[in-house]
């Protein structure tokens, strides 16, 4: 063999050599920041899995509507009096119960930032929202036997426009000549505890379900701490999959701010820090 002939031979593997170290080197230093949303976010956005919980939730949210229609002492709030002739209604949250915020979580993780009043907003006002599966096709189905379908909803009134447009463009019921949506701060008593108006609702229908992602939909005691929250489930067990619908939802709620109180004030490693603290961990392998 020449000497030229080493030399490119040479040259080749020292290339080659050099470029396996290269990649081996980036990989090692490739860093992906940590995002507590992203496998919560990925469930929701991609996978069959939750698709399947919703189209199933809505199905038994059929059944029991039917039921509930058939029954005049039914009802999801606690009426008491002569409600059983008054017009019959609905009343669900928007966000992830009928309508997916989903393009706004990845959003987050994406750009690698938090959520924001002013980013949300934004969000809200592009109109970019999908329907959870199954959720126009039930809110269509309570419309057609003469159901009327209330959105008490936690978006505020600045952005009630903005909201009717995307849901109406989704095909979900607008009330016809009712209002029917509810937004926090629409009325000075209109806070983001959700009581005030489900009682505004059910003083002219008889409400036949609640359907939500988040306990705070069903009942104000979702503000307390976490024993609390536990001992409000118990007390309200016998309505959840009966007049009361819930939804998965692990991206966002009061489940993940009761650990630390809601303390916002708190940086995110506090926070997390607290969140872990909750969790009942195994010890462990015995050595």
């Amino acid at each position: 063999m020449t000497g030229t002939k080493r030399y490119l031979l040479s040259s080749i593997a020292f290339g080659a050599a050099f470029l396996a170290l290269s990649v081996a080197a980036l990989a090692d230093d490739m860093t992906v920041p940590q995002n507590d949303l992203l496998n919560a976010t990925l469930w929701v956005s991609n996978s069959v899995e939750y698709k399947a919980n919703t189209l199933g939730m809505y199905q038994l949210a059929k059944i029991r509507l039917d039921e509930a229609i058939a029954d005049k002492s039914w009802t999801a709030t606690g009426q008491a009096g002569n409600y059983q002739d008054l017009p019959p209604a609905i009343i669900a949250d928007a966000d992830e119960t009928l309508i997916d915020n989903g393009l706004y979580e990845a959003w987050l993780i994406v750009a690698g930032t938090g959520f924001s009043g002013k980013s949300y907003d934004a969000w809200t006002k592009d109109m970019a929202a999908k329907a959870v599966p199954g959720a126009v096709d039930f809110a269509q189905y309570a419309a057609s036997k003469g159901v009327k379908v209330f959105y008490v909803t936690n978006r505020d009134a600045g952005q009630e426009e903005a909201t009717r447009k995307n849901m109406e463009a989704l095909g979900f019921p607008l009330g016809d000549n009712v209002d029917t949506f509810l937004m926090n701060k629409e009325k000075d008593e209109w806070t983001s505890k959700k009581q005030s108006r489900l009682d505004f609702v059910s003083k002219d229908y008889r409400v036949l379900l609640l359907l939500g992602d988040n306990y705070g939909d069903f009942t104000d005691d979702a503000a307390g701490n976490e024993a609390e929250r536990l001992a409000s489930l118990n007390k309200n067990m016998a309505h959840f999959g009966h007049d009361w619908i819930m939804f998965a939802n692990p991206e966002y709620g009061s489940f993940e701010s009761a650990p630390f109180n809601s303390d916002y004030s708190l940086s995110a490693d506090q926070r997390r820090k607290m969140k872990i603290d909750a969790l009942s961990a195994w010890d462990g392998p015995k050595e």
